[in-house]
C-alpha cells in the first residue's frame, strides 16, 4: 500500500505566494505582498501557515554543481539483494552518510532505488561506485546513467 501525505487546500492567494517564493525565496515580505495583491500582515500569516503545514518544506540556494567543481552528475539505479528490514535500514543509513548522493528515491519496477549523484570527475565517481556504493548493505546491482546536458533542470512546481 502506498502512503500519500494529505494535501492542503490552497486558494488563489496561496498559489500566487508559492509561485513567487519558488522564483525568489529571499523576496522581502513587502515586495511579495505587493506582487500577490495582499497587505504584508496577511501575506506573512499565509506564509507561516504554509510553512507549518509543510507545504513550504525549507528555503535553500540553488547552486550550480559544475561551478563548484562537481561537473559529473549520474542517476544510479540500485537493486538490493534482500528487503529484510535490517538490510534496508543499513542501506538507508549508509546512503545518508554519503554527501555525493544529492537525492534518493525508493522506486517501483526492476530496481529498488534511484540516486542522484555528483562527482568532481569520473575517477571520483568510480571511487564512490566501487568502494562505497557496491559495499553498502544489501546492494546487489547498480546501473549508472550520466547526465550529458541538463535540458530542463529542476524547477518550480506548477501551483
Amino acid at each position: 500500500m502506498v502512503k500519500v501525505k494529505s494535501s492542503m487546500e490552497l486558494d488563489a492567494a496561496d498559489r500566487r505566494i508559492l509561485r513567487v517564493l519558488q522564483r525568489d525565496g529571499r523576496i522581502a515580505i513587502t515586495a511579495l505582498a505587493e506582487e500577490v495583491g495582499l497587505s504584508a500582515t496577511p501575506c506573512l500569516r499565509r506564509i507561516r501557515r504554509l510553512e507549518e503545514a509543510g507545504v513550504i518544506a525549507r528555503y535553500a540556494a540553488v547552486v550550480d554543481p559544475a561551478r563548484i567543481g562537481l561537473p559529473i552528475q549520474a542517476f544510479v539505479q540500485v537493486a538490493l539483494s534482500s528487503h529484510a528490514e535490517d538490510v534496508v535500514s543499513g542501506f538507508h543509513k549508509a546512503l545518508a552518510a554519503r554527501e555525493e548522493v544529492l537525492a534518493a528515491w525508493a522506486m517501483s519496477g526492476d530496481m529498488d532505488y534511484m540516486l542522484h549523484v555528483v562527482a568532481a570527475d569520473l575517477d571520483a565517481y568510480a571511487e564512490f561506485a566501487l568502494k562505497a556504493l557496491l559495499r553498502m548493505p544489501g546492494v546487489k546491482e547498480t546501473k549508472s546513467a550520466f547526465v550529458l546536458t541538463a535540458l530542463k533542470p529542476p524547477g518550480a512546481l506548477p501551483v
